[in-house]
């Protein structure tokens, strides 16, 4: 007897030990929400008893922070350091943060020195006839090689994150924090056991207490980052001074790129590669996916920009899934031999339909949480797909509903293959499909033209068997449960079943299929004989 095929389901349903959501990179810009136009450039330099805004004066002003810094690293023994072209910075900075968390302490590891493209105010000089030929000054926003400062900190709630301040005005910040290093360090001081998939891995391997592991994840917020921020603001030098800060010139924080993460750990890491087998083999032949949006639950417009695709890769015996939406992405992948880890990386807040200021980071994170499940439910779909017999009856057979005609879906109609073939496809796409786009996709697998009017006749049967909805206000559908059913169904019965079953009276089928297909054959040829049908 042949051994049963594992399944995704088989694998997620029994043998998964720990399932854990946590945000994981958080990457942040700093801005000045008050100095965004050139009048505001004269208004704060005017504020700091400037009254010609000419450019020396920000240069004397970048000076003096500069010798800030340098004075900061001489009186309190940190090491400055200068990055090289091509250097990955988290390598050259790590022996300084692994000195730093030695002992315990919140502290400056090390700053990191180097010439970087920023967006920053310059100024063009000239000079005005009618005034006698007096200076005049222009200033505009543009993309300047000037010094960053990054400043490498172990901090005793966040673990290793790094501050990088621009010394040129208006001087633009970034901040790099990591969700999972935040909750080892909450864990530990909640006296919550737990192991990591590596040594000095930020993920967790197991714990024994699953529950409160994850409490602590879902409380990292915004409120937790804005107090890791104050505490570095009075710690650091800074080009602003508490004179600005008072008159509303201080950095207002907003999400640059976060990563939200899902991991399951599962008892054996062979059931790891098991997973990715029978993912591969139970969805992707399906059709991949030109299109994202019911992942990421956002619609995708003609005038909407950017890339929608998933691809594997492969890199080795490791296999990692990617999923692009606009400027986000979703990836999929076996982390240290261990773990299934499905990482949403939102590169662009307004991709989610969130704004990005650091207020709204529980919204963002709510929604790339959805995604992060979504993926993982539309993986699954493709099992326990078969369609019982009254459902396959109802589907495949003429049916009245509130007294309407609805039309019969039957399998082995080549419209009806294109059409639960296209649906399948975009399986994924439960959020917003419309007329406009199943059309190219299911005259594309019928191979001739298939109209609008053939699409709006399609749609309503489909609706009327209970296999789509429309989505309030709106021209586009949404797949019922039976409708994913019925859309796998059909395609994986044609496409694994009939075609390879047709075409297996040659190599390279299996030669006993080919032997019994042959015996079949004669036996069908001599019943027809006896029943002085041939010809």
């Amino acid at each position: 007897m042949a051994a049963r095929l594992v399944t995704v389901n088989d694998i997620l349903a029994g043998h998964v030990g720990l399932d854990l959501r946590c945000l994981d990179r958080i990457y942040l810009n700093g801005y000045l929400p008050t100095v965004q136009v050139p009048g505001q450039v004269v208004q704060f330099l005017a504020r700091r008893g400037f009254q010609i805004p000419s450019p020396a004066v920000v240069e004397k002003m970048g000076t003096r922070f500069r010798e800030a810094v340098r004075s900061f690293a001489e009186c309190n023994g940190v090491p400055v350091v200068r990055f090289g072209k091509g250097d990955r910075k988290i390598a050259v900075m790590q022996p300084y943060l692994d000195r730093q968390a030695g002992t315990g302490r919140s502290g400056v590891a090390a700053i990191g020195v180097a010439q970087e493209f920023a967006r920053v105010f310059t100024a063009t000089t000239g000079t005005v006839r009618a005034e006698g030929g007096a200076p005049h000054f222009a200033w505009a926003k543009a993309d300047r090689r000037v010094t960053a400062y990054y400043f490498y900190l172990w901090d005793t709630d966040f673990g290793p994150a790094f501050i990088k301040i621009v010394a040129y005005f208006p001087y633009p910040v970034k901040i790099w924090l990591n969700g999972h290093h935040w909750a080892q360090r909450q864990a530990t001081k909640a006296g919550i056991e737990f192991t990591t998939l590596a040594p000095g891995s930020n993920s967790f391997a197991s714990t024994d207490d699953p529950a409160g592991l994850q409490e602590i994840c879902d409380r990292l917020g915004p409120g937790t980052i804005a107090v890791f921020t104050e505490r570095w603001w009075a710690r650091l030098p800074l080009p602003l001074t508490a004179a600005d800060r008072a008159a509303g010139y201080w950095w207002d924080l907003s999400m640059r790129q976060v990563e939200v993460s899902r991991t399951l750990v599962f008892d054996r890491p062979g059931n790891g590669r098991l997973f990715f087998d029978a993912l591969i083999a139970d969805n992707l032949d399906l059709g991949r996916p030109d299109q994202i949006e019911l992942i990421f639950g956002r619609r995708i417009l003609p005038s909407t920009t950017g890339v929608f695709a998933t691809r594997v890769v492969t890199r080795g015996v490791d296999v990692t899934v990617n999923a692009c939406y606009k400027h986000s992405r979703v990836k999929q992948y076996f982390k240290e031999g261990r773990a299934l880890r499905i990482e949403t990386v939102i590169n662009d807040a307004g991709d989610l339909g969130c704004r990005r200021r650091l207020e709204h980071l529980d919204e963002l994170q709510a929604k790339a949480r959805d995604v992060n499940d979504r993926l993982l439910h539309h993986e699954r779909v493709g099992q326990g797909c078969v369609l019982a017999s009254p459902a396959f009856e109802r589907i495949a057979r003429p049916s009245c509903v509130d007294g309407r005609r609805a039309p019969a879906l039957r399998f082995g109609d080549p419209r009806v293959m294109a059409l639960a073939g296209a649906l399948a496809m975009t399986a994924t796409v439960i959020g917003g499909f419309s007329n406009k786009t199943l059309r190219p996709v299911v005259a594309g697998l019928l191979g001739e033209p298939y109209s609008q009017a053939r699409c709006c006749y399609d749609l309503r049967r489909l609706r009327l068997k209970g296999l789509i909805t429309r989505i309030p206000h709106s021209n586009t559908y949404a797949l019922t449960p039976d409708g994913q059913r019925f859309a796998i169904f059909y395609t994986k019965i044609h496409n694994r079943l009939l075609r390879p079953l047709l075409a297996a009276n040659a190599p390279p089928a299996p030669l006993p299929v080919r032997q019994a297909l042959r015996t079949l054959d004669r036996a069908v040829t001599d019943y027809i004989s006896q029943a002085r049908l041939a010809a």
